[in-house]
């Protein structure tokens, strides 16, 4: 049988192959210790310090069929992730993560009263090590 909290290792090109641009990075919260002064969200398999990294995603058919462009990956990090140089200046720069992991969850939020009435959705969590320049643009840097 699969476990109920599976994890799915997957090449982030799986999950973004158009790319993405970073839209900031900001400390997850745990709401159980909010108010508590340090209440950044921890890894419960590390320890370490948990940071949302909002993103765009750049894939032509995102955002089709009400869904949002955005998505927001989680990086298990001791330090803040530094988003790279924007390549464009003015515009967000591109980002990629390393060791993804995809895990399903279901998202009850548009659930309303009874089973027929539920909009509920399988949705995926993604959690990386790190945020990193593209590999494409990092070898065409080198190349100019």
């Amino acid at each position: 049988m699969v476990p109920n909290s599976i994890k799915v290792p997957v090449p982030w090109d799986y999950v973004a192959p158009h790319g993405v641009l970073c839209l900031g990075v900001e400390p997850a919260t745990d709401f159980d210790k909010r108010g508590q002064g340090d209440d950044q969200l921890r890894d419960k398999d590390t320890g370490e310090r948990v940071w949302l990294v909002r993103v765009l995603d750049l894939d032509p058919e995102a955002g089709k069929f009400g869904a949002s462009k955005e998505f927001k990956v989680k990086v298990v990090a001791a330090q803040q992730p530094v988003p790279p140089a924007s390549a464009v200046p003015g515009y967000p720069p591109m980002v990629e993560f390393t060791d993804v992991m995809l895990t399903p969850y279901v998202d009850s939020q548009r659930c309303k009263g009874g089973a027929n009435k539920c909009r509920s959705r399988l949705a995926w969590s993604i959690k990386a090590s790190a945020m990193t320049t593209p590999q494409q643009q990092a070898s065409r840097a080198t190349a100019a």
